[in-house]
């Protein structure tokens, strides 16, 4: 008997080793093990550096109205591994050729009793890991509807995390630093703070997340690839420090409704000792297909102003009219309505941005308000719908066109949906179509307010179907897209590089609606911009918000350094100089900056970086040999220390930096500011003071 109970044992042991698979990454500082419970529960764990990072965490899904789900009685029918290695280029950038290598698994699991199968597969890079189901084509598994994903992310101590609260309608929050267990009881009042409600778990965040180990481990969780799927959230389990996918419902609270064959995003864990390892991971955008778009010569870079910054401070309106013509007095008759006389997006006031444009460089000026419906949505239907193609009286639209063209300057359209995404669908083509004939190349999209006609969240799997069909829409009419209060991207742009910009986060809008944090920008490229760029909307040089109305006293909490930074910390192609004319022309030495910051970009190196503290970047603008350095920090001041190794041997630049003043506040004296030249060489070193919520820029120009 004691002889069989240790052949038994020796059995059981073997049984459970042979069904262990491991994975390892191209370098080896990454080893994933896959296995299965003793009730045939998929499960995972991840090493790095011979430390577990994730420990043994479940796989799988709950089905809706199914007796049985997807999370145990598994057995494994097949495995298969892989090695894959290319370089692709991207349309636009951080740098110009992207390395795309990983060890691939992918298992394939039969489950008792059902007949029913799923495959997980694995992509072990040399930054992380990602994962997702797939689900082949087969008898017993055709349509489901799933009521939960129970992906697991175990944690391997109490992290300091970077979070937001896991609203399903907005990801405008400020970031709350603290310890896991911590997220509990700060959650509420984050979450309390915010005007959207609709939705809340006490320990519920949103990714992208940052994490930091107590020996210097930083972890970012978050997804790739979201298409015909649900966003996903986490939810934490704060008594054993365990996340679990949590998916963002529809209208009826179901998750997601699936047709086989078909998979879920991929599920992403980067990890570094090296926070600066993490701000340049590319694992995200490989992760998603590549470009479907053939011919993407159209698809270019922008720098842009726009009537936009003074109707958010409330200096101008978006309405022609306080009045509702088009209840009142029929549908598009003006003719008796009173103006306001503050619409801001007319004809003499566009010229004026259009000229500024064109004195100093700029690619293009977007205009918001130009076209009915405002007065309606503003104030008297929350459920107005536009149709996006009637001007109102003051807006000449192909007078306007012809003179921006005159000036070798493009206007950006602008659509707000106001949330009915039925409407803007039908609408969609002509709106399109009608941006062709006016020449506009590129729109920005808003999706504020609830959405129509269901009552739809911003992130279930309804409304991102609606986002990816607007951009492949988009697509067919040459039209680049930067879509606001949409769904946080998740590198779909290497598959539709027309999606040039998004908001999906706490912009600088903000600072006018009373203030972000002075840290903020040091957070948002470790979290948020890990997806894919952001049109934050940089550049503002009057921070007391009074000046612009009087009504209105929020402070923007930033130095001029800062903002200058933001152009090349917070990476994007489609950026934009997002103060007023009258206040650039207020400081054109600081402007000189913006005008000679390129958007486009062959290489990237991240010189120093701390979640929350600070982040210095380094980039070549593509197709020359001039660089760009910006520096942000928190609210502690700091002297930044750099090299400029990163720079050509032999040849030398003149760098002119724009810093702090050594009494620069971000509060109390955020406009003052130095301007320097030196001339460098890549044996050159610099000490650089930066003040709480401030920064400095510089322009490295080879001598000729």
């Amino acid at each position: 008997m004691k002889n069989l109970f240790f052949a038994s044992l020796i059995l059981f042991a073997f049984s459970s080793i042979a069904e262990a698979q491991q994975l390892k990454s191209p370098e080896g500082k990454f080893v994933m093990e896959f296995s299965l419970q003793n009730d045939g529960t998929p499960v995972y764990n991840l090493k790095y550096k011979n430390k577990e990072v994730v420990k043994t965490s479940k796989l799988g899904l709950e089905l809706k109205d199914d007796k049985k789900s997807l999370l145990n009685d598994f057995t494994i029918a097949d495995t298969k591994t892989s090695t894959f290695d290319e370089t692709w280029k991207p349309v636009w950038g951080e740098v110009d050729h992207i390395r795309n290598h990983y060890n691939e698994l992918a298992v394939t699991l039969n489950q008792k009793g059902t007949d029913r199968q799923i495959v997980i597969r694995f992509r072990l890079f040399d930054d992380g890991l990602g994962f997702r189901y797939e689900f082949p084509a087969q008898k017993n598994l055709t349509y489901f509807v799933i009521k939960e994903e129970r992906s697991q992310f175990a944690m391997t101590g109490d992290h300091t995390a970077f979070w937001i609260p896991g609203d399903y309608d907005t990801q405008e929050y400020d970031y709350t630093k603290s310890k896991l267990s911590e997220i509990r009881g700060l959650s509420q009042k984050a979450y309390t703070a915010n005007v959207s409600q609709k939705s809340f778990s006490p320990t519920g965040v949103q990714t992208s997340l940052m994490l930091k180990t107590a020996d210097g481990i930083y972890i970012n969780l978050h997804e790739a690839a979201l298409i015909d799927y649900s966003c996903m959230h986490l939810n934490l389990d704060d008594k054993n420090l365990v996340f679990e996918s949590w998916l963002t419902p529809d209208a009826k609270g179901d998750k997601g409704h699936m047709q086989a064959p078909n998979h879920s995003p991929w599920r992403t864990i980067i990890v570094s000792d090296d926070a600066r390892e993490i701000l340049a991971s590319k694992m995200t955008y490989n992760l998603n297909d590549p470009s479907k778009i053939d011919n993407t010569s159209w698809i270019k870079p922008v720098k842009y102003i726009g009537v936009w910054w003074e109707m958010i401070t409330g200096k101008s309106s978006w309405s022609y009219t306080n009045d509702f013509p088009t209840v009142q007095l029929g549908v598009s008759d003006f003719s008796k309505a009173k103006p306001n006389g503050t619409h801001g997006a007319n004809n003499a006031n566009v010229k004026k941005y259009i000229d500024f444009a064109a004195q100093h460089g700029f690619d293009a000026v977007l205009v918001e308000g130009w076209n009915e419906g405002w007065e309606d949505w503003f104030g008297h239907s929350k459920d107005y719908v536009f149709d996006f193609l009637t001007p109102y009286p003051d807006f000449d639209v192909k007078g306007l066109h012809e003179y921006a063209k005159s000036k070798g300057v493009k206007i950006i359209m602008h659509h707000e949906t106001s949330g009915s995404v039925r409407n803007y669908e039908r609408h969609m083509d002509a709106a399109y179509k009608f941006m062709n004939d006016n020449g506009y190349d590129a729109v920005k999209s808003g999706y504020v307010g609830d959405i129509l006609p269901r009552g739809e969240n911003h992130y279930s799997q309804w409304i991102v179907n609606h986002y990816q069909y607007a951009i492949e829409k988009a697509a067919d009419y040459k039209i680049m897209v930067n879509a606001h209060e949409a769904v946080r991207p998740t590198g779909i742009a290497r598959t539709y590089p027309n999606l040039i910009g998004n908001e999906a986060a706490r912009g600088t809008e903000y600072q006018a609606f009373g203030g972000s944090k002075p840290n903020h920008v040091t957070v948002l490229p470790f979290t948020r911009l890990i997806g894919g760029p952001m049109d934050y909307t940089p550049g503002i040089f009057e921070m007391d918000i009074s000046k612009m109305n009087p009504d209105n006293k929020s402070h923007v909490n930033s130095t001029i350094a800062n903002q200058l930074a933001l152009y090349v910390t917070m990476y994007s192609p489609l950026q934009m100089a997002a103060d007023t004319p009258e206040n650039y022309n207020r400081f054109p030495d600081a402007f000189q900056f913006i005008k000679d910051v390129a958007v486009d970009w062959s290489e990237s190196k991240y010189i120093e970086a701390e979640p929350g503290d600070f982040i210095t970047v380094a980039r070549k603008a593509k197709g020359t040999n001039n660089w760009f350095v910006g520096n942000v920090n928190g609210e502690t001041p700091r002297t930044s220390n750099i090299d400029f190794s990163f720079l050509e041997k032999g040849k030398k630049y003149t760098a002119t930096i724009y810093a702090d003043a050594k009494d620069a506040h971000y509060k109390t004296n955020p406009q003052a500011y130095t301007i320097k030249k030196i001339a460098v060489t890549n044996k050159s070193k610099l000490s650089q003071f930066s003040a709480p919520g401030g920064g400095y820029a510089i322009s490295i120009i080879e001598n000729k």
